[in-house]
C-alpha cells in the first residue's frame, strides 16, 4: 500500500545471483563500483530521509549527516538517538513513522538491507526501485537482496510480482559492466 505524500525509493547493487553481501553479511569489493556509488550518493542527496537496517547503519558512517531511520528490533518503538531515529516496526507503521519524522511528504531513500527491503516491499511498497546489477560477479552463500531470491526467484520477478514495471536498462559502467534498471510502481 503506497504511503500518500511520500515517494519510497529502494536502492541495491546486486551480483548475478541477486546477492547484496557475502556470507558474512559484508559488501564485498566486487560489488563496489564508483559509477554506481556516485549515482547512489546523488540520489541520497535528494532524499528527506534514509531508511536502513541496524547492521547497514553501523557499517556505513553518516559523513554527510543525512537524516536516518534505522530499523531495529532492539528498540521498543520509535526513539530519537544522537545518530538517528531508531524504529521497531512491530510497534508502529511505516506511514506513522514518516508522518512523525518527515511531515509534509517527500522522497524517502531505502538502501536496505534485505530485511528492510522485504518489510517495505510487503508494507508500504516502493514507488521506484533502483536495481543495479554487477555483471559477471557471483557470491555463492551470500545475502540475497530479497528473501524470495534465496528460494530461486530472481529480483526482477519479485519486483514484477509486486506490480512494478521495468524501465530501460542503462549501462552506468561499461568496464564491469554495471547495469541500472529503474522499476516503477505500475498503478
Amino acid at each position: 500500500m503506497p504511503v500518500p505524500g511520500y515517494e519510497i525509493h529502494g536502492y541495491a547493487i546486486v551480483s548475478d545471483d541477486d546477492m547484496i553481501a557475502d556470507g558474512n553479511g559484508d559488501m564485498p569489493d566486487a560489488l563496489r563500483n564508483q559509477a554506481d556509488w556516485d549515482y547512489f550518493q546523488g540520489e541520497l542527496d535528494r532524499a528527506r530521509l534514509v531508511v536502513l537496517g541496524r547492521r547497514s547503519h553501523l557499517q556505513s558512517p553518516n559523513a554527510k549527516r543525512r537524516p536516518r531511520l534505522v530499523l531495529s528490533r532492539r528498540v521498543r518503538n520509535l526513539e530519537q538517538k544522537p545518530d538517528a531515529w531508531w524504529w521497531n516496526p512491530a510497534h508502529r507503521s511505516f506511514a506513522e513513522v514518516l508522518d512523525r519524522i518527515v511531515p509534509g511528504g517527500g522522497r524517502i531513500a531505502v538502501p536496505g538491507g534485505q530485511e528492510v527491503f522485504d518489510l517495505l516491499l510487503d508494507d508500504a511498497g516502493f514507488d521506484v526501485f533502483h536495481l543495479s546489477r554487477a555483471r559477471g560477479i557471483s557470491l555463492p552463500g551470500g545475502r540475497p537482496v530479497f528473501g524470495g531470491t534465496s528460494r530461486g526467484v530472481v529480483a526482477e520477478s519479485i519486483l514484477s510480482g509486486r506490480g512494478m514495471r521495468a524501465g530501460s536498462v542503462v549501462t552506468i559502467d561499461p568496464r564491469v559492466p554495471v547495469e541500472l534498471t529503474l522499476w516503477r510502481r505500475a498503478d
